[in-house]
């Protein structure tokens, strides 16, 4: 796709009228999906493998070449990554596991599949990411590891959160959703927590329409969840249908259906090889919406950390409801009638039922992300987007400031 790359800003200028039955919506997020990818798809149509194969290897082989890590171990969702490091790790009955309250419910369901207890802790007000500063305080003899997810793309401070691990003997499990890549301290993440693990949803950075992949310097948990991801077969059950393989087999724990497919990895393979220019777009729409907002008193842009690179995975603004008339919902309706789709990320877990219900938290102890909740919305990143579009969200937003300025 061509983008046009002579866009000029221009505040203020006249938003052009929106019917909202018209077809011009600017969605949330549309995946970017090229000739390279139905290529590389069709190849294993045509080759036979449809499952997990050969091209799924090969999608683990160099996904691992680019982040520098020794392992990489390709599943069908970040959850099930995040589930089988815990598992790997030896999470049992009864332990404790650190998450940030702002999070997707994975993060902490899979806490849960153990009958361990997610830990709630809360968020940095500028960075929405676990705030290491109240790490301590959460940790008890039960406590087996520390789960931090780099909101956004936003990487954690991750030197922090290592020395705490250490200092009591935990392990650092990286929800890497959202940080493909991202980089901290000139490191990639993938080679910085005992396991990270990264999402291949339809809305991410990279995408293989559902996928996730678990990277770590650890052989034997990679080992691990190798065979758990195959239903506890020993290694390489894949190739028991090709010329190398035996029908023998034989099952050496309980295991779970997570693998990859090779339809999944060819996907993987084409958005890898044009992941930083896919990044390197994102971030150039971040850079147009800051520049645009960065002087005004009613919205506020994302704050990145000076040693650190956002995925920017997502463009999360925060309105300063003092200077409004309406809320932050009524904002998003605002924006969906001049035909821009936005989201909210994330409704804190200690506000759902379930969690609410299950764990007793004590909801005084989430002040920031409750503040935080209450003002945020994710503008539309994606890099498919012309810069007129970019600007379209831009001019929608300003219309919606000025009009309902209090």
């Amino acid at each position: 796709m061509k983008i046009n790359t002579n866009f000029e800003f221009k505040p203020n200028r006249t938003m052009p009228e929106f019917q909202e039955n018209s077809n011009n919506m600017i969605q949330f997020h549309k995946p970017y999906i090229t000739i390279d990818e139905i290529t590389e798809v069709l190849d294993s149509l045509r080759g036979g493998w449809i499952t997990m194969g050969p091209k799924t290897i090969e999608f683990e082989n160099k996904f691992k070449e680019y982040l520098g890590s020794k392992n990489a171990v390709s599943m069908n969702s970040c959850t099930a990554c995040l589930h089988l490091a815990l598992k790997a790790i030896g999470l049992r009955e009864g332990d404790e596991v650190i998450v940030p309250t702002v999070t997707f419910t994975a993060t902490a369901e899979v806490v849960t599949y153990f009958n361990a207890r997610p830990v709630l802790v809360d968020v940095e007000e500028d960075t929405y990411n676990l705030n290491p500063k109240l790490i301590k305080g959460k940790i008890t003899k039960k406590t087996k590891a520390i789960m931090p997810v780099h909101f956004a793309g936003q990487i954690c401070d991750m030197d922090e959160i290592c020395r705490i691990a250490k200092k009591h003997d935990l392990l650092v499990i990286e929800d890497a959703a959202h940080a493909m890549p991202a980089w901290y301290k000139n490191r990639k993440i993938g080679t910085i927590g005992d396991i990270s693990c990264f999402s291949f949803y339809a809305t991410k950075s990279l995408t293989t329409g559902e996928g996730g992949m678990a990277t770590t310097e650890n052989d034997d948990w990679a080992g691990k969840m190798r065979v758990s991801r195959l239903h506890g077969i020993s290694k390489d059950a894949w190739k028991r249908y090709t010329g190398e393989g035996s029908w023998f087999y034989e099952v050496e724990s309980a295991g779970y259906k997570y693998n990859m497919t090779d339809i999944q990895a060819a996907m993987g393979l084409a958005q890898l090889r044009k992941i930083e220019w896919m990044w390197e777009r994102r971030k150039e729409i971040a850079g147009i919406y800051t520049e645009a907002f960065a002087s005004r008193d009613d919205i506020e842009p994302p704050y990145v950390k000076a040693d650190r690179e956002s995925g920017w995975h997502l463009y999360v603004v925060k309105l300063n409801l003092k200077a409004l008339s309406i809320g932050r919902n009524q904002f998003i309706e605002e924006l969906r009638k001049r035909g821009i789709m936005t989201s909210v990320h994330f409704i804190p877990l200690h506000k759902h039922p379930y969690y609410i219900t299950t764990f007793n938290y004590d909801r005084r102890d989430f002040k920031a992300a409750d503040s935080v909740y209450e003002r945020i919305i994710s503008l539309p990143i994606y890099p498919g987007m012309s810069n007129e579009e970019v600007g379209r969200v831009i001019y929608s937003v300003e219309d919606v400031l000025q009009k309902f300025r209090a």
